[in-house]
């Protein structure tokens, strides 16, 4: 075994370059700390349009330039082009993979900005970013210990070192590590997929790579690479045992159970930390909590309310979909605004919720306001100004803002669920232990019940808030933890 590792990390997103969700700061986040740790890391990522070559300083490499492939009967010309990823401590390596037809000339990452829908071809966009991968193991002579693969967008590289790469004594060393940080997104493509992949034909079948009669990338993923995590040990577990949360894929899942692994994702606490934080009105810590409220009252003034110590704002940062509650706060909304509480709302989604939330700022000015879109500044001054966060979701990999809530003494309200159930425990009046409230049924009822009795305890018993936000503040959800467990699951996979 290795004391230190090789590790090259395949993504489709990371954080400075192209970012839509939370996989752009794990894969920036998790490569630097590996490096930081004395591990050697490299990250291959696709350079779409939206990347600055000037602004972070892409270049050519030699041996890396028009590199050609077959996707089905198309030869496709593609270049490595090399960068690093620059962090506070440290900087690591970064390949982008340069193809004009497929990425260069497109801003956005999966789909269509002017019609909501996915490029139709995210299928040879995908092959190439996989094939990719062993032609720069290839032409660098640079063999990984492990390849770090993440969603279904690289679910096809495991697929390719068992099967085409197999015979190879160059890759036979290498392991797969195999990441899924949201399975209901899976890369479903026509069987007609198939045979561009130029995968044996024994696997054109349900027992290999297809899922209901389609090519699955993410099922591809899951039944080739040695060793499978999520973002959560609870999400982990209930990706067995809830169908619900498994999205077609139970089966496959529960076949992998003794190869899977939880592991939280961390949090950037350069930028979440309400002692170092520059978006909000005035920093503060758990030593000074007073001072939170100069937050509360810049966060109230912001959304047209009069600030009141005596009543509790509950914020929400949210995408507005179904998966994430939001049908709970429909329901529960007229009852909501009858409480004791005013919320605040910040996001972007399904249409009917824009609509829904719009008309409802003027009805229920005095209680409820909201921003439909996202700005980062108001997402750090809700985390600050805010008593409760509250996230409903039904079904929750990590997520991260209940995290950045207990850091900013901004106490959560959840459902019981994956990464939520992971970091927020009950409060309990009589131990005092716990830094929130949860409820584990996902009915409007049990939201609003958990609700009020955050609003109670909040209105009528001071100290025990008080113990409540700093039990939360004392968390430590710093990456450099996580990063251990990765190398812990690096180490069983290399051994």
């Amino acid at each position: 075994m290795p004391s230190k590792y090789k590790i090259l990390f395949i993504t489709s997103e990371v954080v400075p370059f192209i970012k839509t969700g939370g996989l752009a700061d794990v894969s920036s986040a998790l490569p630097q700390k590996l490096q930081e740790l004395g591990h050697q890391v490299r990250i291959v990522v696709p350079k779409y349009g939206a990347i600055d070559e000037r602004k972070y300083k892409i270049h050519e490499v030699v041996r890396l330039k028009d590199l050609k492939i077959n996707i089905g009967e198309k030869e496709v010309i593609f270049s490595l082009r090399s960068s690093f990823l620059i962090g506070p401590k440290t900087r690591v390596q970064i390949y982008f993979l340069d193809n004009p037809e497929f990425f260069g000339c497109r801003h956005s990452l999966y789909s269509d900005p002017l019609n909501g829908e996915d490029y139709p071809d995210n299928d040879d966009r995908f092959i190439l970013l996989s094939r990719a991968v062993f032609e720069l193991i290839t032409k660098l002579g640079w063999v990984p210990d492990v390849i770090h693969c993440n969603d279904w967008q690289t679910g096809l590289v495991p697929v390719y070192l068992k099967t085409m790469f197999k015979k190879d004594q160059m890759f036979s060393p290498i392991k797969t590590l195999f990441t899924i940080h949201n399975l209901s997104f899976q890369g479903n493509f026509p069987k007609a997929t198939f045979s561009k992949t130029e995968l044996p034909k024994e696997l054109e079948s349900e027992k290999g790579v297809l899922h209901k009669g389609k090519v699955n990338f993410l099922k591809s993923g899951l039944l080739f690479s040695d060793m499978i995590n999520t973002v959560s040990e609870t999400y982990a577990k209930e990706l067995c045992q809830k169908k619900d949360i498994s999205a077609g894929l139970q089966d496959v899942l529960c076949k992998r159970k003794k190869d899977m692994y939880g592991i939280m994702n961390g949090i950037d606490e350069t930028i979440w930390n309400p002692e170092v934080d520059n978006k909000i009105a005035h920093k503060y810590s758990i030593k000074n909590l007073e001072y939170k409220k100069e937050n509360k009252k810049a966060l109230a003034e912001n959304f047209g309310f009069k600030y009141d110590e005596k009543v509790p704002i509950i914020g929400m940062i949210s995408r507005l979909v179904e998966e994430k509650g939001i049908d709970l706060i429909e329901k529960a909304f007229p009852q909501m605004m009858k409480l004791n509480m005013r919320l605040i709302l910040l996001g972007t989604g399904d249409k009917k919720y824009h609509k829904l939330f719009t008309s409802a700022a003027s009805k229920y000015h005095n209680n409820f306001s909201c921003f439909i879109g996202f700005d980062e500044e108001l997402a750090h001054l809700i985390e600050a100004g805010a008593d409760m966060f509250l996230m409903p979701s039904k079904y929750e990999p990590c997520g991260l803002n209940q995290m950045y809530s207990l850091m900013y003494g901004t106490v959560p309200i959840v459902r019981n669920t994956g990464g939520l159930a992971d970091t927020v425990q009950p409060f309990n009046p009589k131990t005092k232990n716990g830094n929130g409230f949860a409820f584990d049924k996902y009915t409007a009822g049990d939201m609003i019940a958990e609700i009020k009795k955050a609003i109670k305890i909040y209105t009528s018993d001071k100290d025990t808030w008080q113990t409540i936000m700093k039990n939360g503040m004392k968390s430590n959800f710093t990456w450099i933890n996580s990063a251990k467990k990765y190398l812990d699951l690096y180490k069983k996979l290399t051994d």
